[in-house]
């Protein structure tokens, strides 16, 4: 990875998937505007608060795909991402653990 760029793996699946009431939602449903999870795989070497492993939060309309291996990723800066949340971040008392 180059710079300040984060390659992410999304968490789930695009298909079918269910709501927290168990209703089932279809995979053509419009979803929502909101952030997504995602966990980071690699990171460059002007990232400061990302290391692989941590989970990030971001805006998945700004999102550049792309396939190594036959695996599909994310890349993002680190500009882009609105959370970070990481074991590292709850050694304090009181912590939430999550670096916003």
């Amino acid at each position: 990875m180059l710079h300040d760029r984060v390659l992410v793996r999304i968490e789930g699946g695009e298909g079918e998937r269910r709501s927290t009431g168990g209703i089932l939602i279809p995979a053509t449903a419009e979803l929502s505007k909101r952030c997504t999870w995602a966990e980071a795989v690699a990171v460059g070497q002007s990232v400061r608060s990302v290391e692989p492993g941590d989970r990030v939060l971001y805006d998945p309309e700004d999102k550049l795909e792309v396939e190594v291996r036959g695996a599909t990723y994310v890349l993002l800066r680190e500009r882009d991402l609105h959370a970070v949340a990481a074991t590292r971040f709850g050694d304090t008392e009181g912590s939430t653990g999550l670096y916003l």
